[in-house]
């Protein structure tokens, strides 16, 4: 099969590759990749941030179609289209995963990190963690709720904000925008954006965002609690630069929430005076379970959240990751395995000519 794989030779690219899977093992399912999102985990990835991975396949926002079981499987059937997230798996036992908070389990395991993602044409996951897609749902925006979908959700429930209070949303890129659909579509929040190119806060407007701010031309936290008459009640940050944390804690409210997505390198200076004095909470928010990402699906099926994506081909993986340093995508890059399936075969027929 053909897959994008770590390259050793080659630091922070991906290489595409032609490798044979393994044999199932007991609790697997082999699943033919339909899709695969493309996210800045998976750059943090490719470039090493948490540690090297040479040879690693990447992609943690597959949807796939189930094509094989081993004999003990009992929740998937052949056929069932499935999803392959960042929470692989879990050891099932500990005191996170029986608790619903599976995804700091100390034993985890991460698609596309720690076992080989969905960045192929096929892939092997865990079946009990491999979450069925419903019907209806096209698998473009599946990939998209899989990761970026399924992280903001669970980071609005994490904020805690509540119908008709205000909640400021740092980064209106494929994860921004996914967060303020969720907080104003699913929660009934208003909702706030702020980023520093104008073309994604217009797509903040019109995804829902009450009103959006740039950060370059104005001072956020004043604009802010001028808005909300003291502050936002709550704040989501899945913008990848360290102001956006400080700016993050200055424009909430006494009593608000600082929800922490995003993971720019190095640590964070923050308003201490203010935060005790406000009694300001700041927790960090990672992605979601099988049940949040579960609901999420159900969500997008209804229609409350609509994920911008664009189809891409495997080939071009390299240059989507170029473009996410530089800033210049807007939604999300989809992986289109039908795409690139289709285009090796008429390759080949033309070499056969």
């Amino acid at each position: 099969m053909k897959a994008a794989v770590v390259s050793q030779r080659h630091p922070g690219k991906v290489e595409i590759k032609k490798i044979a899977l393994r044999d199932l093992k007991a609790g697997e399912a082999l699943v033919e990749v339909e899709c695969c999102g493309v996210c800045h985990t998976d750059l943090h990835v490719v470039q090493g941030d948490f540690g090297p991975v040479p040879g690693r396949i990447p992609g943690h926002e597959g949807i796939g179609i189930v094509r094989a079981i081993a004999g003990d499987v009992t929740s998937l059937r052949i056929g069932d289209r499935v999803s392959v997230a960042w929470f692989y798996e879990g050891c099932g036992v500990c005191e996170y995963c029986v608790s619903g908070r599976e995804t700091f389990c100390r034993k985890v395991k991460n698609a596309g990190y720690s076992v080989d993602g969905a960045m192929a044409e096929q892939c092997i996951v865990k079946a009990d963690y491999a979450v069925k897609v419903p019907e209806g749902l096209d698998s473009l925006i599946a990939s998209s709720i899989t990761c970026a979908g399924v992280t903001t959700y669970k980071a609005i429930k994490v904020s805690t904000v509540r119908p008709g209070q205000w909640v400021a949303v740092w980064g209106a890129g494929g994860l921004g925008n996914m967060a303020i659909q969720f907080a104003r579509n699913v929660f009934n929040a208003r909702v706030i954006a702020i980023d520093i190119q104008d073309d994604k806060l217009q797509l903040a407007r019109e995804s829902g965002a009450e009103y959006t701010i740039n950060a370059r031309e104005e001072d956020v936290p004043a604009r802010i609690n001028e808005l909300t008459a003291g502050g936002a009640h709550a704040a989501v940050v899945v913008a990848v630069a360290r102001s956006a944390f400080n700016q993050a804690v200055n424009s909430v409210r006494a009593g608000g929430r600082v929800v922490c997505v995003a993971v720019p390198a190095g640590d964070l200076d923050l308003n201490i005076v203010k935060t005790v004095l406000d009694g300001i909470e700041i927790v960090g928010s990672l992605v979601g379970t099988r049940q949040d990402l579960a609901e999420a699906f159900d969500h997008a099926l209804a229609g409350r959240v609509h994920p911008v994506v664009q189809a891409r081909r495997l080939d071009e993986i390299n240059d989507i990751f170029n473009e996410m340093e530089r800033g210049a995508i807007q939604g999300r890059m989809v992986i289109d395995m039908r795409q690139t399936a289709k285009t090796a075969s008429t390759q080949y027929q033309e070499s056969e000519a």
